[in-house]
Order: C-alpha cells, then structure tokens, then sequence
C-alpha cells in the first residue's frame, strides 16, 4: 500500500500530542496553537493582517499623532486622541459632528469605519503612514458632498460591511450575520484553518481530533480563491466590473492575468512569495529565488543555447515586472500583480 500524506499526517500529530502530554510539566488543558506550532503563533499576531483592526485601546498611529486635520471638498476634518479614546470630527461653517472611532482598519494606514444613527460609514478620511496625516480615503471622494453626514463618511450596506468586519477580524461574522460583541481583531487561527479550535478543544482534552487541511497542498488557482476571499478573485473583479487603475489593490485578480500564472503550478501560488505568518517583505531581492524558480529554469531548458532568464539583470526582478502603482485619490501604491514585461507610456493593463 502506497504511503501518502493522508495516512502519515494524522500520525504525526498524535505522536506530537502523546510526547507533550507525555511531558512532566506539560498540562494539555493550558496548551494553545503556539504549543505545537510556535514559530506561527510567535510572528503571525504581529503581522498586518494579525492586527487587523485597531480598537480604541490601540490604534497607535493616532496615538503618535494625537491631533490631525486636514480639509476636503469644503470642509475641515480633526481625528483627535484623548484620555484613551479617539473621535473624527467633520466641520462646516459653524456646523459640526462628532463620533468616536471605535474601529481602525488597518495598521500603518488607517480607515475608520464609524457608527452614527445605528448605521456603519466607511470614513471620507484615512491616515496614511506615508504622508503622517490625512487624506481622502481611496474611492470616496465626492466633488462636493452635501451635507456633514455625507462629508463624514460613506454609508456602507449590510453585505459590505460584513465582509469588512470579516475580513479584518475574527469572531466578528456569527451565520453570515454581524456579532461585534465577540469580535477578536485580526486574523486568527481558525479564520484560515477551519476546524484549527475544535482540533485544539480536543488536544486540551487528551483527544484525538481530525486536523485542519494542509493549506500548503494548495494549488495556484485554489490558493488565489483562498486568499481572494478577502483580497478579491478574479471572478468577483469581472463580475463587478471592478476596472482601470483602482484593481491594482486585488493582487489575486491582477496575477491571474499574468501570462505565467498557470493554475496548477505550485511555483506561482500566493505562498510561494509570501509566508501568511510573517510580515511582508519589503526587500526586493528577496523575491528574485522566487521568479528565477520559473525563468531560470527555462533558460537552462534552452536546447543548444545559453541565454539569460531575462536580457537586463537576474536581480530585483519585481521593480521591473510587477511596478508599484498609485491607487486613484489615495496616498499609497500598490505593487501590481501582473507579471510582465514593462514598457514606459503603455497604458494600464486590465
């Protein structure tokens, strides 16, 4: 009989579980993700989507920026830390209206997603990291809105701001339906790993349970669909009509349309440039092993010639490939998805 992951991976596990609780001074009722797991546990909390959301406790750009304004369309805007809590404020004239920011999105760039009359807005104003300070938040801006509460924000629907809510955090979303009471800022464990709780329930209890599926097996394409749950697939792009410069931000839709995205290679998959567990690398270089995987190796398949993997350099390969690309009305770039040769003065690809 052949030997396959199925039949060795749950073995494994159990063997891992029986040397713990094994151990003299291991209580499995006190054992968490991070007892088997701990290199995970250890960076991902730290990570950009570990945060998440920043709650009023939090939300550490304004508390290193404690008053910040700025004035749009008409109207002055101040975002202010007090005594632990942070408002947004919008003004006109003699006019103004005050909520307080309950929930950060983000963690270098801010957008506050604001409570007012029951309902959620999406705020005219983000804090972006690269300016230190406000500014219209991508695909808001209006010419001139009409009243404060249109100045405030963007109203969002239900669908919306359930899948914002869902996004960004864990235990926010309870059968399709909002439940902020149970909210945990960031992406957790089993946000990604469904089953990963009743799995560690049953470890605390000396149990043996089914472990959660190996995302590491996945494919390209079921990776992209994966991830693009929260970063947009390329199927919800199209069918929204999401187009020009403004998708540059769903780099699951934008790499499906590289000319090297082949669905079933594992080389091109969103895993193999970035680790989920582990803050994103801003070195370029550090992408290069990662496209020579593919290019080198068709260089070398060459029959009877030598040629370089690309004619201009094997190094920073992404600077030239996947430019970095403004978002429309917003203070930050994007790194495009789109593999592909560059050429200065040609339009946007969509």
């Amino acid at each position: 009989m052949a030997i396959t992951k199925a039949l060795v991976w749950p073995r494994v596990c159990q063997a891992m579980l029986w040397v713990i609780s094994a151990s003299l001074w291991a209580d499995p009722r006190a054992m968490t993700c991070g007892s088997c797991h701990r290199d995970q546990a250890q960076s991902q909390p730290g990570t950009e989507m570990g945060v998440g959301i920043e709650l009023p406790d939090a939300q550490v750009p304004l508390q290193a920026h404690p008053k910040l304004t700025a004035a749009a369309n008409g109207y002055q805007y101040i975002v202010e830390r007090k005594g632990g809590e942070s408002t947004y404020t919008v003004q006109s004239g003699s006019s103004a209206l005050t909520v307080p920011i309950r929930y950060a999105f983000g963690v270098h760039n801010l957008t506050f997603v604001l409570e007012y009359q029951g309902r959620f807005y999406e705020s005219r104003m983000t804090y972006y990291e690269s300016i230190q300070g406000l500014a219209i938040t991508m695909g808001d801006d209006l010419p001139r809105p009409g009243t404060l509460v249109e100045a405030m924000g963007r109203l969002t629907s239900q669908h919306e701001i359930t899948a914002c809510f869902g996004c960004h955090s864990t235990g926010a979303v309870n059968q399709g339906k909002l439940s902020l009471e149970s909210l945990s800022p960031g992406v957790q464990c089993e946000h990604c790993h469904a089953g990963s709780e009743a799995h560690l329930r049953a470890v605390q209890l000396g149990k043996t349970a089914p472990t959660p599926a190996r995302l590491g097996d996945m494919a390209a394409e079921d990776m992209s669909n994966f991830c693009g749950q929260c970063h947009r697939t390329w199927e919800s792009i199209v069918g929204q009509r999401v187009f020009g410069p403004r998708n540059v931000r769903f780099q699951p839709y934008r790499l499906a349309n590289s000319k090297c995205f082949v669905g079933d290679d594992q080389r091109i998959r969103c895993t193999a440039c970035h680790n989920p567990h582990q803050n994103l690398v801003r070195d370029d270089t550090r992408y290069d092993a990662a496209c020579l995987a593919c290019h080198q190796r068709a260089a070398a398949a060459d029959a009877g010639r030598a040629r370089k993997a690309c004619p201009v350099s094997d190094k920073n390969c992404v600077t030239c490939h996947m430019p970095r690309v403004r978002a429309p009305g917003s203070e930050f770039s994007f790194t495009d998805h789109w593999i592909r040769i560059v050429r200065a003065g040609e339009p946007y690809p969509d």
